[in-house]
């Protein structure tokens, strides 16, 4: 059984499930209701706003106490996404005595060979926890980053977590690609929440979806285990 811990944000667990579930019926042929795996998905709500600074030990807290409660219900892996959860990795791995999938090494193992600049896409914590940063050194790639692309990011957030802003989030979206058309190799989308406008309005420029790497990670290791 696959453990999925979501909700964060709430918007992004839906999409995440539905790529499995894709994912399931393009790599191995699932079909019929009894092909595809049986998940366990907890959303879970995180102390996370985007107008104040993280507090990291109340979110860490609030994650591995999701992580826990997802292990006891006899899942056989988990996976977390949420690219700001991964700051805590090894805590939350070390809290649960199944396998955690780590969203980062399943992305930045799918960029392009060529890409030597890299553009993040993620929310500001995401960033200041060095999540990515560490891993692109060691491929030998230039993180590639704008106060003002930052702020655009940060604003589309808002509006997709918000009731009625998504037409807004889209156009935001499709002007920040503009801004960067040129600047950058390729775009890694570290940040589950925009994959709602992502999906919607694709990028012209190279991008590696954090979130679809996952998914792929989870289907894969089901369907090994499956066999």
């Amino acid at each position: 059984m696959i453990g999925i811990l979501a909700g964060m944000g709430p918007k992004s667990t839906a999409p995440f499930v539905d790529k499995v579930v894709q994912l399931c019926q393009q790599l191995y042929s699932a079909k019929n209701d009894m092909d595809f795996p049986p998940m366990m998905i907890y959303s879970c709500p995180t102390p996370f706003y985007l107008d104040r600074p993280l507090d990291h030990q109340a979110m860490e807290n609030a994650i591995i106490d999701g992580a826990q409660k997802l292990a006891s219900t006899g899942v056989d892996f988990i996976a977390v996404p949420c690219n700001t959860a991964h700051k805590y990795y090894a805590d939350i791995q070390a809290s649960v005595g199944v396998p955690v999938l780590n969203i980062v090494t399943e992305a930045l193992r799918r960029l392009p060979v060529d890409s030597g600049r890299v553009g993040v896409l993620a929310t500001q914590s995401t960033l200041d926890a060095g999540v990515y940063q560490e891993g692109l050194a060691k491929l030998g790639r230039k993180l590639i980053w704008q106060e003002s692309w930052q702020r655009q990011v940060n604003g589309i957030i808002s509006l997709i977590k918000g009731a009625d802003g998504l037409d807004q989030a889209v156009q935001a979206w499709q002007r920040l690609l503009a801004d960067m058309q040129g600047q950058v190799d390729s775009l890694l989308l570290a940040c589950t929440d925009l994959n709602v406008v992502a999906d919607r309005s694709p990028a012209r420029i190279p991008m590696v979806d954090a979130g679809n790497c996952l998914a792929h990670a989870v289907v894969a290791r089901y369907y090994m285990r499956l066999r």
